[in-house]
């Protein structure tokens, strides 16, 4: 689909979809990643009381882990630290409570309250900012629904509270659509055994149907 000129929008249950998505990308180049989640996810298996890969794809994706997963064909990292900006996580104190390995000093990142410091449309022009330093070729949208407040948006696996508006979202994903380099993006963590109506799912398409009009001509 990419290199037929098509934005793919991947759908998936936990945020374990990266991986196939960077692999996709490592094959043809360099590529960044914008890391919309409510959590860093930068867990080592020591640390994650499940150990599940969903609460540790960013380590994994940036090379850090088994090298089973860490290294998928050989081309480990999917992603260089210095191509990624973390957005919008609130999980600094359960994280680090829970052990998890802290980030490292060349990832970039803005926290919820970096974001609310700034303001989202400000802090979302920064982190594209610094996805262009680099050499990268273009990036990928990671979107954890639990970006989100927890308010707004219950029918999540980790709930977490605070988190963004739903305004506040819509206006980050269009900042990062509009912009030619964006290649695709995918959606996790939705879970809609907990929308049993069907009202939160309707709220979140149309969420990333503003987001996604940004594209215009760039793909689709």
């Amino acid at each position: 689909m990419v290199d037929g000129g098509f934005f793919p929008v991947v759908l998936g249950g936990d945020c374990s979809i990266l991986l196939g998505n960077l692999l996709c990308l490592r094959r043809r180049g360099r590529y960044g990643l914008l890391f919309l989640d409510g959590h860093t996810d930068f867990y080592q298996p020591a640390a994650e009381p499940t150990g599940e890969a969903a609460s540790m794809e960013l380590a994994l994706a940036t090379g850090r882990g088994p090298g089973l997963l860490a290294d998928l064909e050989g081309r480990g990292p999917l992603a260089r630290d210095e191509d990624v900006v973390a957005f919008g996580f609130r999980d600094a104190l359960e994280s680090a409570g829970a052990g998890m390995q802290p980030l490292p000093p060349g990832l970039h990142r803005v926290d919820l309250e970096g974001v609310r410091a700034v303001g989202a449309a400000a802090a979302a022009r920064w982190a594209l900012e610094r996805l262009g330093e680099g050499g990268s070729a273009g990036f990928w949208v990671h979107l954890d629904v639990d970006v989100l407040d927890d308010e707004l948006m219950p029918a999540v696996d980790y709930r977490i509270p605070g988190g963004l508006t739903w305004a506040e979202l819509e206006g980050v994903l269009r900042i990062a659509l509009a912009d030619e380099r964006a290649v695709g993006l995918d959606v996790t963590i939705f879970n809609p055994r907990l929308d049993p109506g069907g009202t939160l799912a309707a709220r979140l398409c149309e969420c990333l149907r503003r987001g996604m009009a940004a594209r215009g001509g760039h793909g689709s």
